[in-house]
């Protein structure tokens, strides 16, 4: 994460990066002959941080029968969308934990009959044609199960209505879709949810900072210019809900910003040469970069937090897992919670 004040500040937009000197975690360096402060953390030179896994292989067609867990197992767990990327992450981190993935999963039309082994644990994946069935079959024999959602934005809205039909808690990593709707369709069932656009700890810790900053101090930076960047791989479609959160604590302190201006880089050419990806990365990163510009030009700020693999997401979400168990064992009476929620309990690994 950056922070950087310099003055003179120029600006060109389709040399962003060259003309600001921004912050590269694998590069990083020099301001030029910026006088300010940094404060950068990035990854130790040479460290791996992709999320090691095993390649899921269909091995059979055959039904995987959802049989009753011994006791001692830990909290069952429903990872929907695990032929994914994230989904596999998420599934490695829990099983490492000691979460007990139940042996069938949701995913889409292309995906159903799929059986996939996760260390030794077959789960098969159904479509949405029975997917009801399934999920309410799977809640009976495992009366503790939590639901973890890393689908599509597309399926958002219908996913989080079948769980609140069920009736079995979630956790929503997955990011688009109506998320008023989202909000509403859990308050109405009265289901237990963690609904978070970002689940990396770290990044939330960050982006609650820029909250309390804009409650605390709105219109500071009245008057100043936002532009945005946001690279991630070329699979993810949407605009990160990330980068649309911080965006809009800018506009609480008073920056001036369209949600059309919002650059995205999928391009993998661009995000090594412009961004600063490193190629192994190239399928799984999230850098996010926010340049604040005084109305003179004289005074600019920059905000910066970039992650190479997909490790900080699947523990987060695997701690959101124990959170919400929690919650539900102890009939709390607030329903709906979010990341800055879990942080707040302090009982990360």
């Amino acid at each position: 994460m950056a922070f950087v004040v310099k003055s003179p500040f120029c600006i060109s937009r389709t040399t962003w990066r060259g003309n600001n000197q921004m912050l590269n975690p694998s590069s990083d360096s020099r301001i030029g002959k910026s006088v300010g402060i940094i404060i950068n953390s990035r990854f130790p030179a040479g460290r791996d941080f992709s999320v090691k896994m095993s390649s899921a292989q269909v091995e059979s067609l055959q039904l995987v029968p959802t049989v009753a867990p011994p006791k001692d197992l830990g909290i069952p767990i429903m990872v929907n969308g695990c032929t994914g990327k994230m989904g596999r992450a998420v599934l490695e981190a829990a099983m490492a934990a000691g979460l007990n993935p139940v042996p069938v999963a949701l995913g889409g039309p292309d995906d159903s009959g799929k059986i996939l082994d996760f260390g030794g644990k077959q789960i098969e994946v159904h479509g949405p044609s029975d997917r009801e069935s399934v999920l309410s079959s799977a809640f009976s024999d495992y009366p503790n199960l939590i639901v973890v959602d890393y689908t599509l934005p597309a399926a958002v809205n219908d996913n989080a209505a079948l769980y609140c039909k069920v009736g079995v808690p979630f956790v929503m990593g997955t990011t688009g879709g109506d998320r008023e709707l989202l909000y509403k369709t859990v308050a109405d069932s009265n289901v237990y949810a963690v609904i978070s656009p970002q689940m990396g700890k770290q990044v939330v810790a960050f982006l609650a900072a820029m909250e309390i900053m804009a409650k605390q101090f709105p219109g500071a930076f009245s008057g100043y210019n936002l532009q945005v960047m946001e690279s991630h791989q070329a699979s993810k479609v949407d605009i990160s809900g990330t980068a649309k959160a911080v965006i809009t604590c800018f506009e609480d302190l008073g920056a001036s910003f369209e949600r059309d201006q919002i650059q995205l880089i999928r391009d993998p050419r661009m995000q090594i040469e412009m961004v600063g990806v490193p190629e192994e990365h190239l399928n799984g990163h999230a850098f996010h970069m926010y340049h604040l510009t005084s109305p003179d030009g004289t005074v600019s700020f920059e905000f910066q937090h970039n992650v190479c693999g997909r490790s900080i997401y699947a523990e987060g979400t695997v701690d959101a897992v124990f959170f919400l168990a929690k919650k539900v064992k102890s009939n709390s009476d607030k329903r709906i919670y979010d990341m800055i929620d879990v942080l707040r309990e302090g009982n990360m690994r």
